[in-house]
């Protein structure tokens, strides 16, 4: 797909005089990984279920397209596209993990011989064949999530909902899903993520946003994102106690730490500014022993976005 896998503007929702989502704005582009980020109750899964046509939007909400479907008009052909993968496992326990995929092959209406083939491969895929005639109450946590997105995948959706696909998994079940994550995408499939795991979302997505008190607060890939929090600098150690003083002169807006030999300068880690440190210090002929960007990572721009004291107008401006 060439056009954005989902477009909506001004996405609104209530819930009696709770507003969850107030006309936000999302452009998700095809192929990509789209994260949303927000605190608990910040409308998340709210906007998992109405893109994915699991609720209906509110009365004020503008228009939605997903996978080039209008929702409001065509709301069978946008869930023709999709797949949906929840918080908590849609997997049947009762059955055996291959019994869950012929399930879900015969709800997409596909031939038995083809249900079978679609089965296989996706158990061999997911690397779940050992386990396939086993009972799926049996599963770890790694495999259930394995075998529900596997369940997912029997539509060949062209966009994947994931809403915090990882919640309660053991960091290698959690690598391990995101490399499944990271090759759906090298297959075309477009993933909106819901993510309670920061670290997660600057893993894995091109773009993330940032939900709060039902709005937008910020939206970007997660470098541009960490730019738009203060407290980035650049670090220069010397070895060479002459070096680090005539450097000090040379970069006299730079804190310096005599003991440690390092000259530390405010920097939001861009090329443009990293190249006019550097010119700086050819310019007086001294070259750093070493140097180190430091910038803030995603917890801290979650932090200042989403916190309770008041967002500056600034980076509000900044942040769109």
């Amino acid at each position: 797909m060439t056009n954005p896998a989902i477009v909506a503007i001004g996405l609104h929702k209530s819930y009696g005089d709770k507003t969850v989502l107030d006309g936000i704005d999302l452009t998700v582009p095809a192929g990509s990984v789209f994260a949303l980020l927000g605190p608990n109750g910040a409308g998340k899964t709210t906007a998992v279920k109405i893109l994915s046509s699991l609720i209906s939007p509110g009365p004020a909400s503008g228009t939605i397209h997903v996978a080039g479907h209008n929702l409001a008009t065509a709301p069978q052909a946008v869930r023709a596209a999709i797949g949906v993968t929840g918080q908590f496992s849609a997997v049947d326990g009762l059955i055996t993990g291959e019994e869950n995929m012929l399930l879900m092959a015969d709800l997409h209406h596909l031939s038995k011989s083809e249900g079978r083939r679609v089965t296989a491969e996706l158990l061999e895929r997911f690397d779940l064949v050992e386990a396939a005639k086993k009972p799926a109450q049996s599963y770890s946590g790694g495999m259930k999530r394995r075998l529900d997105i596997a369940m997912t995948l029997v539509g060949s959706p062209r966009i994947i909902f994931l809403d915090e696909p990882t919640t309660g998994l053991d960091p290698r079940s959690r690598h391990n899903m995101w490399q499944i994550i990271r090759e759906l995408v090298t297959g075309g499939v477009t993933v909106f993520l819901t993510t309670q795991y920061l670290e997660e979302a600057d893993e894995l997505a091109d773009r993330i946003a940032v939900l709060n008190d039902g709005k937008i607060a910020a939206e970007g890939s997660a470098d541009e994102l960490k730019r738009l929090i203060p407290g980035g600098h650049v670090r220069l150690r010397f070895t060479d106690p002459a070096a680090h003083q005539s450097a000090a002169l040379a970069l006299h807006d730079a804190a310096r730490d005599d003991e440690a030999l390092t000259l530390q300068l405010p920097s939001d880690g861009s090329q443009r500014e990293l190249r006019s440190i550097l010119d700086r210090l050819d310019a007086a002929d001294i070259e750093a022993d070493e140097l180190t960007v430091h910038t803030p990572d995603l917890d801290d721009v979650f932090f200042a976005l989403t916190s309770s004291t008041t967002v500056p107008t600034q980076l509000k401006e900044d942040a769109r």
